[in-house]
């Protein structure tokens, strides 16, 4: 697709196979637990460009995306897999950059200053 083109919400998260169901992406995004670059979304017709970042919950996990490419179709998973990326570091990334800022924190789990209880 071009430059500056869009999509409705449903359909691509439907192509993208986010969802089994272009009825469960409808759902999804016109009860209120979507957001689309930090918005909260309540219409399935909502364009979604390009570098937008969509987050919302599946199956009781947060997950934020960034749009990479607008799908012409739903193909297969591989295909789909192409058209985003995850937005959030993986947990390592995060946990190696927390124990860069409190060093004192890395051992076997007690605080310093705690007092251990017999």
């Amino acid at each position: 697709m071009a430059e500056g083109e869009s999509l409705r919400l449903d359909k691509f998260l439907w192509f993208a196979r986010i969802v089994k169901t272009r009825n469960l992406a409808q759902q999804l995004a016109e009860d209120g637990r979507l957001r689309l670059a930090g918005r909260i979304i309540d219409r399935a017709h909502a364009p979604v460009r390009v570098g937008d970042v969509l987050s919302f919950a599946v199956h009781g996990k947060v997950r934020v995306i960034k749009v990479e490419a607008l799908p012409r179709r739903r193909g297969p998973p591989a295909e789909a897999r192409l058209l985003q990326r995850s937005a959030r570091r993986p947990v390592d990334e995060r946990r190696r950059r927390r124990l860069e800022h409190f060093p004192e924190k890395v051992g076997t789990g007690f605080s310093a200053g705690k007092c251990s209880r017999h």
